[in-house]
């Protein structure tokens, strides 16, 4: 009797755990692009300057990305109604995936010949801007797409 009633509970538990197993296998959803997000707070006084570089080096180092195939979108969010604590700028950049070492090198190499600066100078830059702007943090996201 015991063993019957062993085998029927077990028969219950294969009988509800199948619909879980199929159904995950079958999600109404696909993974998409990574999403980075960064989030940027900047002093008062200094938003032309930060929205300069934005517009000068950040956009030609994304735009060169994008080209090259590394990241298909960025874009800049701003924050309209900052509450204290908040950043006030997301950048936002979308990638399909990672770039194993090897890539990375090439890419970095790629990069800094097309910005037309070395490691140093590119610190250095990042640097000055760290006296009005400082990064809050940051997010890796990933987006979901429907499946078809």
């Amino acid at each position: 009797m015991k063993s019957l009633r062993f085998a029927a509970v077990a028969a219950v538990a294969l009988a509800c755990a199948a619909p879980v197993v199929a159904s995950a296998q079958q999600l109404p959803v696909v993974p998409g692009d990574y999403v980075s997000v960064s989030t940027i707070s900047v002093d008062d006084g200094h938003d032309l300057d930060y929205i300069n570089h934005l517009a000068g080096m950040w956009r030609k180092g994304q735009d060169f990305a994008v080209k090259q195939g590394w990241i298909t979108l960025y874009e800049i969010l701003s924050n309209e109604y900052k509450r204290p604590g908040e950043p006030d700028y997301y950048l936002i950049t979308r990638f399909a995936k990672f770039a194993d070492p090897a890539e990375e090198d090439k890419r970095e190499a790629a990069y800094t010949a097309y910005m037309a600066m070395n490691n140093t100078q590119m610190q250095a830059a990042s640097a000055d801007r760290a006296k009005y702007r400082h990064q809050m943090g940051s997010m890796l996201l990933r987006s979901w797409k429907w499946r078809n």
